[in-house]
């Protein structure tokens, strides 16, 4: 029988056991992930207040209950982990489904001062992740930027914008929750160093920014101008064509005077960060013009913006994981139609599928096809593969080598402990925050100390 163990158990990891069990009933399948949760990015990168997004879970979820597929959580692969040529060991096969895990960076001066964060480091802090960095992002903030103008941007633009009480009814961690409550944010700027017809939000997501309560959208029609479609967009593809006449209708509508607003900015480029009482306060952005060829070009003229909170939402970029090979150029793992490639040869047994196989492009949909590719070739490895005598069950082979896997009923655990912690606090359900109070709800079988990791197999 063929067993197959998942790394990853966000939308493209789930979608890939999913195809694996569809495509060969007899298939078994482990999803190991490094968290005690599942559901990665649609539980730590969908923002709290999209909840018809978040329902997807419940997809997910009916895929990790099926009767042969398996949950593992809080299994780490690779650095201080389980290694991959273990893995390799235990398994049949072998697919890595393991995201984009870094942030590009702006590469300008000032770049690193306090104030100055990945947006990524904002939702991780806002959506309970528990590496997130526990720091007061909010603090003497009154005044914002935003860099970048993708779906990303606008879900930390909107967060940023929306009042407490709209925020307490999401599963927002309380501490969060606190911080907005507490928060002197009047002014986001989201800015893109290119025109509203280059810019890669949805218009759903444009939309949501103008009917925010007591928030409004600003747009200088002067500047939307720079843009050589923004006067006559019918030759956009539809979507961009979509953004452009929702920017022209908040450029005709006159300002209300709402408690918070939101300037969309195009055609500034940041070059500095400058410090204004050791942390950041002003961003330096460049005026920059269309060079007739899809990009910019610079103009030489400069715009100086008050900010003590900056987030860079700029992209993603895959990270190599120990003991597999790496395109440093791309940020992807070579692969032939998701079959790893090892110094220009099919590594037997070894598959990648999402981001970490097609770089950090598409949206949550856009991992089915990508993990059913992926599940199709392993399944045609699968009667070589097959041929070689496993040592058993992986899962007692874990826990022999001192590993402690969080099974499903360990994450039933840990959603029964945020739906009482909600409760408590008059909220619906509200999200535990960081290692100790995840490994505590999940029960003594992951009791383990997360700075004391297992021992290596």
């Amino acid at each position: 029988m063929l067993r197959v163990a998942v790394v990853g158990s966000g939308p493209s990891g789930v979608y890939t056991a999913q195809s694996l069990v569809q495509l060969d009933p007899d298939v078994l399948v482990d999803v190991l992930d490094r968290l005690p949760c599942p559901y990665g990015l649609v539980r730590y990168g969908v923002a709290p207040d999209h909840e018809k997004i978040k329902s997807l879970q419940q997809n997910l979820r009916a895929v990790l209950e099926h009767e042969h597929v398996r949950f593992l959580g809080g299994v780490r692969v690779g650095a201080d982990g389980v290694p991959t040529a273990r893995l390799r060991e235990l398994y049949h096969a072998v697919v890595y489904c393991v995201g984009a895990a870094t942030d590009r960076h702006l590469g300008i001066p000032g770049e690193e001062l306090p104030g100055s964060w990945s947006a990524t480091e904002f939702v991780s802090w806002y959506s309970a992740h528990p590496d997130a960095v526990p720091a007061r992002f909010l603090h003497g903030v009154d005044s914002a930027v935003v860099v970048g103008v993708g779906n990303v941007a606008v879900d930390v633009t909107r967060i940023l914008a929306r009042g407490a009480a709209e925020l307490s009814a999401t599963d927002m961690p309380q501490a969060a929750l606190a911080a907005f409550e507490a928060s002197q944010v009047r002014e986001i700027h989201m800015a893109g160093r290119r025109g509203p017809s280059q810019a890669r939000f949805t218009t759903k997501e444009l939309r949501e920014l103008g009917t925010l309560p007591d928030a409004e959208v600003v747009v200088d029609e002067a500047e939307l101008a720079l843009d050589p479609a923004y006067g006559d967009p019918s030759g956009l593809a539809p979507a961009q064509r979509r953004n452009v006449e929702v920017l022209r209708g908040w450029a005709a509508s006159p300002t209300r005077g709402a408690r918070r607003r939101i300037r969309l900015r195009f055609f500034l480029r940041p070059v500095e960060l400058r410090a204004v009482g050791g942390r950041s306060g002003v961003v330096r952005f460049e005026r920059t013009t269309p060079d007739g060829h899809g990009g910019v070009s610079g103009t030489g003229r400069y715009e100086d913006v008050p900010a003590q909170l900056v987030l860079r939402s700029v992209g993603y970029r895959g990270a190599p994981l120990e003991g597999l090979p790496f395109d440093a150029g791309h940020g992807t793992v070579p692969h032939l139609a998701g079959r790893v490639v090892r110094d220009g040869a099919v590594a037997p047994g070894e598959y990648v599928a999402g981001w970490i196989k097609r770089g950090p492009t598409g949206v949550i949909g856009t991992n089915r096809p990508c993990a059913k590719e992926t599940a199709t070739s392993l399944l045609a490895d699968a009667p070589a593969l097959v041929r070689r005598e496993l040592p058993g069950d992986p899962l007692a082979l874990l826990r022999a080598a001192g590993a402690e896997p969080v099974e499903w009923a360990g994450w039933l655990a840990i959603e029964r402990a945020e739906a009482e912690l909600g409760a408590s606090l008059g909220r619906g359900r509200v999200k535990l925050p960081d290692w100790p109070s995840l490994r505590a709800a999940a029960g003594p079988a992951a009791a383990v100390d997360v700075q004391d990791p297992p021992p290596l197999l």
